[in-house]
């Protein structure tokens, strides 16, 4: 069983829902400082931003299937080490924004101001003859976006470049290929290249249940000084919403390799802008947000939780940051049992508490069972969650499956935990003492 601690098993219903926010990011963003969005804030508070939009569903949190540090156009990822994003699909960047840009109330978006034309131009010096329709031509800003056709069927190609953050560490998730347990692909591949950057080539498809075939190629590459170049294509015109067109994605392994290891991008990623100091961050003018702990201590403390006297068995783990997942079994069958835990969302109460099976307990957490159908079409699966929320916006959210992953079918009638266990485990005090540590 795959042991990546830099991925997040996913549920399917709200990784569309996700791929649509992200695709709008710098647009659909209640904040107040769109800068703190594209530049340090990233690290903490675009995690929580997705938090809050993804939370209304329920159940575990996942980020499996959105862009490149999870934000579509922005200008910096976090200066994390990428633990808890990894990207399997690729941006649909946006024709706004740049170095100096403003958005439309004026306001520095803090984004790299490129002309599409030049991004499109190193596109095409790097990619097979055909021909090419860019669907932002006119614009400007960090991706370029268009439909490539060989003559064997016309299919969706992107490329975006990002700046990865601001320690050695930042980006090592997004070339860092996916656990199995969350993600199904066919092949993915990452390498070290002479020159110090790093590579990660995927073979993948745009819906991890495959309830469309269509299929999502990817080379994603880490500079040695901190840039992110991100090729994406698909068997298809689009990513989505539209058929496939030919077998497979049009450029091989090899051919997404030179795409993103051009040196034609280089000249363009030394115009996107370097990261700003905002709130919340180093240099930021105001102290830094406690650290989160390890995907390792989540999946200890997780393990140390389980009920005695079943007979379970650890066979698999993974996870990263704030999230992390046990595979078990007890010799009746797999079952994925993950858990999140969230500090400040309390902005989400009304949408996680306001209806179904929950109780209040006396030092005021309330508390929420569900049980209902798995929704990353995995056959049979079942997802039982126990949801519970302190009076300070302390959450912690424990997850168990009937199967070993969410998209694969149902092992076993029930998962190895009843929700009363994941309700005992998610009230755990070694919780908060492991995000005080």
């Amino acid at each position: 069983m795959p042991q990546n601690e830099e991925h997040d098993p996913t549920n399917g219903r709200f990784a569309d829902e996700l791929g649509t926010v992200m695709r709008h990011a710098g647009e659909g963003f209640a904040l107040d400082d769109r800068r703190e969005l594209v530049t340090g804030g990233l690290v903490r508070g675009r995690r929580r931003v997705l938090r809050r939009r993804v939370a209304t569903v329920g159940g575990a949190l996942a980020l499996a299937a959105i862009g490149v540090g999870g934000v579509y156009g922005g200008a910096v990822l976090g200066s994390g080490g990428g633990t808890e994003e990894v990207s399997v699909a690729a941006p649909r960047p946006t024709a706004q924004g740049g170095s100096g840009a403003q958005d439309k109330t004026g306001k520095d978006t803090g984004m790299a101001q490129i002309p599409v034309a030049d991004l499109a131009a190193v596109l095409k010096a790097n990619t097979p003859a055909g021909t090419w329709q860019i669907d932002n031509a006119d614009g400007t800003g960090q991706a370029v976006t268009g439909v490539y056709d060989d003559g064997k069927g016309k299919a969706g190609v992107s490329v975006g470049l990002y700046r990865a953050g601001d320690t050695e560490e930042s980006g090592l998730g997004q070339v860092t290929c996916p656990d199995k347990v969350a993600v199904p692909y066919d092949d993915c591949t990452t390498q070290n290249l002479p020159d110090g950057s790093r590579l990660m080539v995927f073979q993948g498809y745009e819906y991890p249940d495959k309830r469309v075939e269509t299929k999502n190629w990817r080379a994603v590459l880490l500079t040695k000084d901190g840039f992110l170049v991100d090729a994406s294509e698909y068997n298809a015109p689009t990513e989505k919403d539209s058929a496939i067109s030919r077998e497979n994605p049009p450029f091989d392994p090899a051919q997404l390799k030179a795409l993103v290891t051009a040196e034609g991008w280089r000249p363009l990623l030394k115009q996107i802008p370097a990261p700003v100091p905002v709130k919340g961050q180093p240099g930021g003018g105001h102290a830094a947000l406690p650290p989160e702990p390890s995907g390792a201590q989540v999946q200890a403390t997780l393990r140390s939780l389980l009920p005695k006297g079943q007979g379970l068995k650890v066979v698999g783990k993974g996870g990263g940051g704030e999230h992390g997942y046990l595979v078990l079994d007890d010799g009746k069958g797999r079952s994925l049992v993950e858990i999140n835990v969230q500090r400040d969302m309390n902005d989400v109460r009304g949408d996680l508490f306001g209806s179904g099976d929950v109780t209040t307990l006396p030092d005021g957490t309330v508390v929420k069972l569900t049980k209902q159908p798995g929704e990353k079409g995995g056959e049979g699966v079942v997802w039982w969650c126990a949801d519970t929320l302190a009076e300070d916006g302390f959450r912690v959210v424990v997850s168990a499956f009937n199967a070993g992953t969410q998209h694969e079918a149902a092992t076993r009638a029930e998962p190895a935990l009843t929700t009363e266990q994941l309700k005992a485990i998610a009230l755990s005090p070694k919780w908060r003492a492991l995000t005080q540590k």
